[in-house]
C-alpha cells in the first residue's frame, strides 16, 4: 500500500469537507413560525392549510415539504403559493410519502435565485382516510409538527375546525410544548413553544360519531375506539413522564452489569454436562414421543413450546393414522375428517376441531383455499386462539413444569432473559430521554442505549439452552434427537442406510417436519422412490401439494388480526407531520 497516496487523498478530502463546511456555513435558514389551519368535514375529509414564515440567509433554490402518507391515505388538490418569493412546484408520491418541492424566485420570470430575505410559503390540500370513526366516537390525530424537519420552529399556531361545537375533546402531546390552548364552539386553537430539531408536536381530537353518518372520506373501523384511545394516550404519557426521570447515571452501572452478570449466568447454569454418549447419528427415532413433544422440546427456540412447524408435523401423524385422509380433486387438496378422535390426546383433539371447523357439513376441508378464508378477522382471531390452546394443551399433557425439570434446567435462561429484558428497557430509556429530555449532544447516552438494547435482544432471542442447560438425562436424549436430524438432513446419510418401507419413510418424514428439515428428506425420497409424488398415500400428497398450508394460513391470520387501528392515541402515532428543508 503506498501510505503517501493514501495521506495526500485524506489530506484533499479534508480540505475539500472544510471547503464545503465553509461555504455552507454562508447560507443558513430558520423557520420563524409555522401557521397551520384544519378543517375537519363531516364527510370525513380533512382540508389542511400551512404557511412557514422563513427567514433565508444566503442564497438558496427553494424549500421542500414531505409528507408521510399511512396505508389508504392520499393527498388531493395540493396548490402552493408564496409572499416574498414566486413558487414553482415539483410533486411526486414515494416510498409512503407526498414530496412536493417548490423552487423559489426572486423575480417573476424564473430566472433569479432567492436570497437573504423573507418568505412565507403556503401549501394547501385535502387529505382522505385520515379521519378514523369508530363505532363510537370520531378521532383525528395529526402531527402539527413532525419530528423529520430539518431545523426547529420558534412556534406553531393552529387553528382545527370540527364538524360542530358539541361534545368535542381535544388534547395536545407533548404537553410542555403547548404554551396556549382553548376551544370555542367548534374550533380549537393552539400555540406552541418553540420546538426544537427531531421533535414532534401532537394532536388529538375526539368527536361524537353522529358528526359522521355520511363520510365516504374517513377510514371507518368497526370496533368502539374512546376508551381504547384514551388509554393508549394515558398509556404513553405516563411513559414519557416515567422516563423523563431517568438520567445518565446508570451509564457505567449498565456497562459493567450486562456481560459481567450475563457470563457469570453462563458460567454458573450454562455449561452442559458431560454425559456418556458420543454417537455420530441415530438412524432411528431416538424415543416414540409425539412429534409436537419432539419439537417442542428439540426444535424450538423456547424449550417445552411447540411451534407450527409441531401443528404441521401433527397434521401428517393423524394422516398416517386415519383420523384424517386427503384426496385430490383437480388442482384442489381435499381433507376429509373421520371418525375415530375420542381416542386421541388433547392436542390433536383440537387440531381436529380446528379441520372440523373449516370443513363443510360433509367434513371435508378444502386445503387449497384455507389461506383466503384466513383474510377474515373472525376466522384469523378463531384460528390463533385454538393455536394457542393446542400449544397448551402439548404442554399440559406431555411438558409439564416436572415433567421439564427432569431434562432441563431453566434457571440460566430465566436470569438470562431478565437481564435482557433490562437491558432492552434500559436501551429504550436511554433512547426517549436522549429524544425527549434534550440530551443534545449526548451521543454517548444514545450508543449505550443503541448498543445495549441491541445486545439484549440478540441474547434474549438466543436458544434456551444457552443459558440454560440440560440434565444428564435430558443431554442424552437431545443429542440423539439431534444426531437424527442430523441423519434426516444428510441426504448421502440416508442413501447408504435407506429405509426399508414406505412406513419408515413416513415416519422419518413425520418428524422430519417437526423438525424443521422435511425438505431433506423428500430429496432423499425422490431419490430412492420412483414417481413418490404420485405415490397414493395421504402422507405424501399432503407433503407435497399441501405442506405449509399452515404455516401460510399461520401468518395470514397472524397478519389479518393485527389491527392498524389498536395504537390508536399513542404518543407520536399521528398523520401528517413528516418535515422539510430548504435546498
Amino acid at each position: 500500500m503506498n501510505f503517501k497516496k493514501v495521506f495526500l487523498i485524506l489530506c484533499l478530502f479534508f480540505i475539500l469537507f472544510s471547503t464545503i463546511s465553509l461555504v455552507s456555513a454562508d447560507n443558513s435558514y430558520s423557520i420563524r413560525e409555522a401557521d397551520l389551519e384544519l378543517n375537519v368535514l363531516s364527510n370525513g375529509l380533512l382540508h389542511v392549510k400551512e404557511a412557514y414564515l422563513y427567514d433565508f440567509e444566503g442564497s438558496f433554490n427553494g424549500v421542500y415539504r414531505d409528507i408521510p402518507l399511512k396505508e389508504g391515505e392520499s393527498i388531493e388538490n395540493v396548490k402552493v403559493t408564496a409572499k416574498g418569493a414566486y413558487p414553482v412546484l415539483e410533486q411526486t408520491t414515494e416510498n409512503g410519502k407526498q414530496h412536493l418541492k417548490i423552487y423559489l424566485y426572486s423575480d417573476e420570470a424564473h430566472t433569479k435565485k432567492i436570497r437573504d430575505c423573507k418568505v412565507i410559503v403556503f401549501i394547501e390540500y385535502d387529505m382522505k382516510n385520515v379521519v378514523t370513526v369508530f363505532n363510537d366516537v370520531g378521532a383525528l390525530q395529526f402531527k402539527l409538527w413532525g419530528e423529520d424537519w430539518d431545523v426547529g420552529v420558534g412556534k406553531v399556531h393552529a387553528l382545527i375546525g370540527l364538524p360542530n361545537g358539541d361534545g368535542n375533546e381535544y388534547y395536545l402531546n407533548p404537553e410542555e410544548l403547548t404554551y396556549s390552548s382553548e376551544i370555542d364552539g367548534n374550533t380549537i386553537e393552539v400555540d406552541s413553544n418553540s420546538i426544537s430539531k427531531g421533535k414532534y408536536y401532537e394532536l388529538l381530537v375526539l368527536m361524537p360519531v353522529g358528526d359522521f353518518s355520511s363520510s365516504p372520506y374517513a377510514k371507518h373501523v368497526n370496533q368502539d375506539g374512546r376508551e381504547m384511545i384514551l388509554k393508549n394516550l394515558e398509556d404513553s404519557i405516563n411513559s414519557r413522564n416515567f422516563w423523563s426521570t431517568l438520567t445518565s447515571a446508570l451509564e457505567t452501572l449498565i456497562l459493567i452489569f450486562f456481560p459481567v452478570s450475563l457470563a457469570g449466568t453462563y458460567l454458573k447454569y450454562g455449561r452442559e454436562p458431560k454425559v456418556e454418549y458420543d454417537g455420530a447419528y441415530e438412524r432411528e427415532p431416538p424415543t416414540d414421543d409425539p412429534p409436537a413433544v419432539v419439537n417442542a422440546m428439540i426444535d424450538n427456540d423456547t424449550f417445552g413450546q411447540p411451534n407450527i412447524k409441531g401443528f404441521e408435523a401433527t397434521i401428517l401423524d393423524l394422516i398416517e393414522r386415519k383420523v384424517f385422509s386427503i384426496n385430490k380433486e383437480n388442482e384442489n387438496l381435499m381433507l376429509t375428517v373421520n371418525d375415530g378422535a375420542d381416542t386421541l390426546d388433547e392436542g390433536e383433539k383440537i387440531v381436529v376441531k380446528i379441520m372440523s371447523h373449516f370443513a363443510n357439513k360433509e367434513g371435508v376441508l378444502n386445503l387449497s383455499k384455507l389461506e383466503d378464508r384466513m383474510d377474515s378477522k373472525t376466522n384469523a382471531e378463531w384460528f390463533t386462539n385454538q393455536f394457542d390452546k393446542w400449544k397448551e394443551a402439548v404442554e399440559n399433557e406431555y411438558l409439564t413444569d416436572d415433567v421439564k425439570s427432569k431434562y432441563f434446567d431453566d434457571t440460566g435462561t430465566t436470569i438470562a432473559s431478565f437481564i435482557s429484558l433490562l437491558g432492552i428497557g434500559l436501551g429504550v430509556i436511554f433512547f426517549l430521554i436522549y429524544i425527549f429530555l434534550d440530551f443534545d449532544g449526548d451521543w454517548i447516552l444514545l450508543l449505550i442505549g443503541i448498543i445495549v438494547g441491541a445486545f439484549s435482544y440478540f441474547i434474549l432471542s438466543r436458544r434456551d439452552d444457552i443459558f440454560g442447560r440440560w440434565t444428564k438425562e435430558g443431554r442424552v436424549i437431545y443429542l440423539k434427537w439431534k444426531n437424527f436430524k442430523k441423519f434426516l438432513k444428510n441426504n448421502s446419510l440416508i442413501n447408504e442406510h435407506p429405509p426399508e418401507s414406505i412406513v419408515i419413510w413416513k415416519k422419518y418424514l413425520i418428524y422430519a417436519t417437526s423438525l424443521g428439515v422435511a425438505e431433506s428428506v423428500e430429496k432423499a425420497m425422490n431419490l430412492s422412490i420412483p414417481n413418490v409424488k404420485d405415490y397414493d398415500d395421504g402422507v405424501f400428497m399432503y407433503h407435497y401439494y399441501g405442506y405449509h398450508t399452515f404455516y401460510h394460513s399461520y401468518d395470514a391470520a397472524h397478519s389479518t388480526n393485527s389491527s392498524d387501528s389498536s395504537g390508536f392515541g399513542s404518543a407520536g402515532g399521528g398523520s401528517g407531520g413528516g418535515g422539510g428543508g430548504a435546498f
